[in-house]
């Protein structure tokens, strides 16, 4: 199994800083909106055996790794949210005009030694075992930001997000079995869907297996200070048990 963890950090590099227009005080509320605060603890520190993981290392304000290249691809471009960021989870300007080769440069920096790397993963992981199953690993705020598309007020406790050629039925209704007998609501692509697959197999490989996980943020955290709240730790425990189930699961696919 290989955990893609890629909206964690809040790192802004140096060398890019200057590109955004927001105060310092601006940025770190910004940080904290768009961050998938805690994604790598609670998804890697409680795991009886460690699975390969692909973390991105800077903030999705730098470059959102789950964005397509091409903006005509992208829905959320339109919203000025594609692979390079130009407006806030608000929608007002985040970054100045910045320049193709600014843009290439941020591209080959991080988007690009990324996707290699989650690709290689995915490869060893079927020339190891001939199927190979990528858990992205996500949250959300409890009420709806106002660059989501979804605006609905009643949110789940955890949204499993599918694609119709890469996630098996049975992957996505044990997940669901799991959560729900934590006592928790889950919800299926609501508010998010989707789950990465590199474009290598993206919809040529029925071998390589992909599902996201979404944990609502009220689950473990303040959101409004970003301090872990009193439900961490038990956070923790259900996403072990969902993630040992998974592993059981795959161990049970057909190979390639």
């Amino acid at each position: 199994m290989i955990l893609h963890i890629p909206h964690a950090s809040r790192k802004i590099p140096a060398e890019v800083r200057n590109q955004f227009l927001l105060t310092d005080a601006e940025l770190e509320q910004e940080l904290l909106r768009m961050t998938d605060a805690y994604t790598d603890e609670l998804f890697c520190g409680s795991l009886t055996t460690p699975d390969t993981t692909v973390v991105f290392p800077v903030s999705r304000l730098v470059l959102d790794p789950e964005r397509f290249l091409d903006d005509d691809a992208e829905p959320m471009a339109k919203r000025g949210m594609g692979a390079v960021y130009m407006k806030t989870h608000a929608g007002r300007p985040l970054r100045r005009k910045i320049t193709p080769q600014e843009k290439a440069s941020l591209l080959d920096a991080y988007y690009i030694p990324h996707h290699k790397r989650l690709t290689e993963m995915v490869d060893a992981e079927l020339n190891k075992a001939g199927v190979a199953l990528v858990l992205d690993c996500h949250s959300f705020a409890s009420a709806a930001l106002p660059y989501e598309l979804d605006q609905s007020s009643v949110r789940p406790q955890i949204c499993i997000g599918t694609d119709d050629f890469h996630t098996p039925s049975d992957i996505a209704d044990l997940l669901i079995q799991c959560f729900r007998a934590e006592g928790l609501t889950v919800e299926t692509n609501r508010p998010f869907a989707g789950s990465i697959v590199p474009m290598k197999h993206y919809r040529q490989n029925p071998h390589v297996i992909s599902v996201m996980i979404e944990l609502n943020r009220s689950l473990y955290m303040d959101e409004e200070n970003g301090a872990k709240s009193g439900g961490f730790k038990n956070t923790q425990k259900f996403i072990s048990k969902a993630v040992d189930c998974l592993r059981n699961l795959q161990e049970a696919l057909p190979k390639s």
